[in-house]
Formats: structure tokens, C-alpha cells, sequence
């Protein structure tokens, strides 16, 4: 099942049971796919496409979490994590550090990074493989450390 129809399914299920900030979420991310697919042309969106949107819905939630807090909005924060969990059901699962750190590990050594300087070529390598698996802060600071220790 794809996510579109999945999300589809979710609604009317949202829609039953009277769970308003569900079903808000889930299409508030309906739209966004869609606005994608227009974006780009298409009629429907690859997965990796997909994931990239998600991704993208799940980062400005983050960020904007992290913002209310620090603004003392106990009430936004609430609301927030609510719209969190409902996309957390869709993200593929997460790596570990562990995992991440691996990962980090081989993209370094396939490139030949020796340095700091060398960040850019290693992020693209990691970027492609962990898409939607690992938080892109974690990945950021892993390849920082790692190539500080080359």
C-alpha cells in the first residue's frame, strides 16, 4: 500500500473516530504531497519522494517545537507533539547512533576524507543512504567528529 493510500485509509479512520488533531495532520501531510507532485509535475510521487516530503514535515514540526518551547507555549508544545506522533507512524524506523555511526564510518572511507574540508563529499555519500532513517543533526555531528579524529 503506498502512502498516499495509506493516508487515504488513516483519514477515513480519523474521520470515524472524531479525532480532530489526527485528522488535521494527516491532511495538512495529503496536502503537502500533493503540492510536491504539482511541484514536480507528476501524478504521483516515488517513495524516496515521499519520504523526502515527510522528512521535510517532520524537521519544520521539530523546529518549531524546539521554538515554542523556548517561548514558554506549554499549549503549541501540547499540539506539536501531538502532530510528531501522528507522522512518527509514517517515517521508516530510525537508526541508531550506533547504526548511523557505521554508516559514517564506511561513506569516510569510500571518499578518502581526511579532513574537516573533506564534510561535504562525506554528507552527500551518508545523506543518500540514510534518507528519512536518521535525523540530519545526528548525521551533521557524527561526520564533524569523525573526520576531527582523521
Amino acid at each position: 500500500m503506498s502512502l498516499q493510500e495509506r493516508l487515504t485509509v488513516d483519514m477515513k479512520e480519523a474521520m470515524r473516530a472524531k479525532a480532530k488533531d489526527r485528522l488535521t495532520t494527516i491532511r495538512m501531510v495529503k496536502s503537502s504531497l500533493q503540492n510536491e507532485a504539482i511541484k514536480l509535475g507528476k501524478q504521483e510521487l516515488s517513495d524516496e519522494e515521499e519520504l523526502t516530503v515527510l522528512a521535510r514535515e517532520m524537521k519544520q514540526r521539530n523546529d518549531s517545537l524546539r521554538e515554542f518551547e523556548s517561548a514558554g507555549r506549554p499549549d503549541l508544545v501540547e499540539k506539536i507533539q501531538a502532530e510528531i506522533i501522528v507522522l512518527e507512524a509514517y517515517m521508516p524506523e530510525q537508526l541508531s547512533e550506533e547504526e548511523v555511526k557505521e554508516v559514517v564510518d564506511a561513506a569516510i572511507a569510500k571518499t578518502g576524507a581526511s579532513a574537516p574540508s573533506d564534510m561535504g563529499k562525506v554528507m552527500g555519500v551518508v545523506i543518500g543512504q540514510l534518507k528519512g532513517k536518521a535525523d540530519g543533526a545526528l548525521i551533521n555531528r557524527l561526520v564533524k567528529e569523525r573526520l576531527k579524529q582523521a
